[in-house]
């Protein structure tokens, strides 16, 4: 386990003390320091991307069947620690209970599970044999090749703040199970879980050097993650500006990169929908983790017949959740991650005021609790597509919606957006909306539905990212392909 106290940087299997001192890292709820997270100078990043490069060629040599014992053992002490893990993640980033306990901790420990099993999987793949004639490049033969999936080298997993289980998780385990070394900068706000999991890996048998882990309060750390001369790739998730400020970077150096950015979800509501089910998905953006989750169906495309009965039904949705301590079993909403994030989704509000929005519910700070950085769940209706709480993400618990008379123009009001993560289209008439889905400009389509299929490739179009992860596109996003020929 990481040491007790003011926690330590995780550098080259060492439990290592930060250059530049701690930062507090703060309750979303009740504006409490959950602990001290390490403040690592530039040239602690570097040498934790030196200790991955020394230890990149034995562990991509490893046996597959080693990575895969590796990363089950680390789901088992996960697991066998559950409790603890849960109370920090909800801690930390004001998750609520349950959602702490199965979407953070669980999912991650699902992830390292998969990803056991995704060492073993094959990464050869045959190439029909071509025949070629007599020439300048060699005598006429039959020649056959493989593709083979080889690891990138040495990946810098930049995380986001509104899981710090399952997305660390989702990028440390495929990369490991592909042979990869990592270095792990977590989000400010919410580390201390990622310490935790670097625990368990190392408690797990990791070698030293395979997986490092650095952060800081401000942009010093995570810049130097991605400038690094020994990085080779660098996976981040998180806002699109950050994301391609990272990708100059990247580009300067010819490092690969997986990019899952921001997202303004449309869900597309035709006049044929289940207004039950539609209202209970797109309800998920007040109900799940207070709308903080690029995937949330915020941007609702509404036929006109059906959009008073629509929104009097999100309404009723919002005003009937608990909003108030993640600890309560009994909440529902709980606070956004800080009191600068707040700041932001309230002042949202306030523009979709002055855009000419109406404030259907919400809109104001809730009366209690008292303390921690709350937003009511709000819905904005009588929007147009031009407003800027329309086109831009808010990242809270705020549903805009706007209509439409046609199918065609609901279409278009979708694909008119700089993000294409994932929309979603409800109708009863299933085969309508598979074709409908099909003209989406978005890296996933929910048909009646926002769940997902966790073997599903998932990415974005556009501003909403580069590349794919989850199931066995992980595997691929996290290896090249190399080109193996010989004659026959």
């Amino acid at each position: 386990m990481s040491p007790a106290g003011p926690q330590k940087l995780f550098i080259g299997g060492e439990w290592t003390e930060p250059a530049n001192g701690h930062y507090e890292v703060i309750d979303p709820a009740t504006e409490e320091v959950v602990g001290l997270a390490p403040e690592a100078s530039r040239a602690q990043v570097h040498e934790a991307a030196a200790a991955a490069k020394a230890a990149f060629p034995a562990w991509s040599r490893t046996h597959p069947e080693e990575r895969a014992a590796i990363l089950d053992r680390t789901a088992d002490i996960v697991r066998r620690d559950f409790a603890a893990h849960a109370d920090i993640a909800r801690r930390e980033s004001g998750a609520t209970a349950s959602t702490a306990r199965g979407m953070q901790v669980g999912v991650g420990i699902a992830r390292f599970r998969r990803y056991a099993k995704g060492a073993l999987e094959p990464v050869e793949e045959a190439v029909p044999p071509q025949v070629n004639e007599a020439g300048p490049m060699g005598r006429a033969g039959i020649f056959g090749a493989l593709a083979v999936r080889q690891p990138v080298g040495v990946v810098t997993c930049i995380t986001s703040y509104n899981n710090p289980w399952a997305n660390p998780a989702g990028k440390i385990a495929p990369a490991l199970a592909m042979g990869n070394t990592v270095v792990v900068k977590p989000a400010p706000q919410d580390p201390l879980s990622v310490y935790r999991m670097a625990a368990a890996l190392a408690e797990a048998g990791v070698p030293p050097g395979v997986v490092n882990v650095v952060t800081g309060s401000g942009a010093e750390a995570g810049e130097a993650a991605v400038d690094s001369p020994d990085v080779d790739m660098v996976s981040f998730t998180g806002s699109t500006a950050v994301g391609q400020r990272i990708a100059e970077v990247c580009g300067r150096g010819m490092k690969r990169q997986l990019m899952e950015l921001g997202g303004k979800g449309a869900a597309l509501v035709l006049e044929d929908a289940d207004l039950g089910s539609a209202v209970a998905g797109i309800g998920t953006t007040f109900s799940f983790y207070s709308g903080q989750i690029c995937t949330a169906p915020t941007r609702v495309l509404v036929h006109r017949s059906r959009q008073d009965e629509l929104i009097a039904g999100l309404a009723a949705y919002a005003d009937a959740l608990t909003v108030g301590d993640p600890a309560d079993r009994a909440t529902v909403v709980g606070p956004v991650i800080s009191a600068a994030h707040r700041d932001r989704v309230e002042a949202y509000v306030e523009l979709g005021r002055k855009e000419g929005a109406r404030v259907v519910t919400g809109g104001a700070r809730p009366a209690r609790p008292a303390r921690g950085f709350y937003v009511a769940p709000t819905l904005l209706a009588g929007c147009t597509p031009d407003m800027r709480v329309v086109r831009e993400e808010i990242f809270g618990p705020v549903v805009v919606v706007v209509p439409f008379d046609d199918e065609e123009e609901g279409v278009a009001l979708a694909n008119d957006s700089d993000y294409g993560l994932i929309d979603y289209v409800w109708s009863a008439d299933v085969a309508r909306a598979f074709r409908i889905a099909r003209r989406l400009r978005s890296g996933g389509v929910g048909v009646n539905t926002v769940g997902r299929n966790m073997e599903a490739p998932f990415g974005g179009f556009r501003k909403s990212g580069v590349g794919r992860d989850v199931g066995s596109y992980a595997l691929h996003a996290y290896s090249e392909t190399q080109a193996i020929v010989w004659p026959g």
